[in-house]
């Protein structure tokens, strides 16, 4: 470890909301980690709640990664950069920024072509054993801590992560000017899909959900138009690319089959570890079926989307905690009218 670069005194401890098993968060005191010589100590503003943060604080496990020892959840997050390692730029100090959150080896055949989400090394925030950022305080490399406008709020800067997984998804797809778009699924990674969709250029993009609320929702963040599951008015459609953002084997199934040849279908949500899908469609039609693992190179895309107004994160965040609370919105299931959850460290 390295001295720190401090422009004022750190306080020695800080809250963080770690979990401890399945089913119980505890608030505790903890040092203050100091940066590495490549790091950057950034003071939390604001974590989005994730749906993986809710699996391990419920299920202790996602696969194969379980939760052994306690952690910190929270891998969404914005905030200031107050100390840096002594190889970073001091000047650094006091930026806002938005935090992309993993760590790859960088020299593994997928780090060198650019696919570092599929580093066999990868430490990503909240995932065992990797601590998250539901603390007041947290650290990550230089230059993966990206400066924010001045006009971004940090729930916006936090929410770049899913808006990230976005972007990957869609990127994935291809889409293009003029394409048609069907998202199943109206929760924030569905209304953040179709915002980048209607950015990249798509010209029909629909959304289905059971709810009534949600569907309602989304209509003003990027769809062209909602129904809902099964609805006769998607009979006959076919569409350039799918988008499930449910994990629900039916609607992945029902999405596919609604793909017209040569196009894609892209599994975003989590989902039982085994589906059985339509292959022959999947051949005769020659549907391209891939999955999205994160994200690689688009903090800088994700940026520009919401500084240009493409996309809108603020609308997203509807509900907000402090950290005493943060287990609130990972025990408790969420209204209809709940987007995504921001919980605050410095509250």
């Amino acid at each position: 470890m390295s001295d720190s670069s401090e422009p004022f005194a750190l306080p020695q401890t800080m809250r963080a909301s770690v979990l401890k098993e399945a089913g119980v968060i505890v608030l505790e005191e903890r040092p203050v980690p100091v940066p590495d010589p490549d790091q950057v100590l950034v003071r939390i503003e604001s974590v989005g709640v994730c749906g993986s943060d809710v699996h391990y604080y419920q299920h202790g496990r996602i696969g194969d990664f379980v939760v052994r020892e306690p952690m910190i959840l929270g891998h969404e997050s914005a905030g200031t950069i107050v100390a840096v390692g002594a190889d970073v730029d001091p000047g650094r100090v006091g930026q806002r920024v938005s935090i992309e959150p993993q760590r790859c080896c960088r020299v593994c055949k997928y780090c060198k072509r650019g696919e570092y989400n599929l580093c066999p090394h990868i430490e990503f925030y909240a995932t065992p054993p990797i601590d998250g950022s539901f603390a007041e305080y947290a650290l990550i490399q230089d230059d993966f801590a990206y400066a924010i406008p001045d006009d971004m709020s940090f729930d916006a800067a936090a929410l770049l992560e899913p808006l990230s997984v976005g972007i990957a998804a869609v990127r994935k797809a291809r889409i293009g000017v003029g394409d048609s778009v069907l998202i199943a699924g109206a929760g924030p990674i569905g209304a953040i899909v179709a915002q980048v969709a209607r950015a990249y250029g798509a010209g029909t993009v629909v959304v289905t959900d059971p709810v009534e609320q949600r569907r309602r929702m989304v209509l003003e963040l990027g769809a062209t138009e909602v129904h809902a599951p099964g609805e006769a008015a998607l009979d006959g459609r076919a569409f350039t690319a799918f988008f499930d953002a449910t994990g629900v084997t039916a609607a992945v199934v029902d999405g596919i089959k609604r793909v017209e040849p040569g196009g894609s279908a892209i599994i975003i949500g989590m989902g039982d570890d085994d589906m059985l899908l339509p292959v022959s469609y999947i051949t005769s039609h020659e549907v391209n079926v891939t999955g999205i693992f994160r994200y690689n190179n688009t903090w800088p895309t994700a940026i520009e989307l919401v500084s240009s107004g493409r996309v809108d994160l603020d609308a997203l965040a509807t509900d907000h905690y402090g950290l005493a609370d943060a287990d609130t919105p990972l025990r408790d299931k969420p209204a209809p009218t709940t987007l995504k959850s921001m919980v605050h460290p410095q509250r």
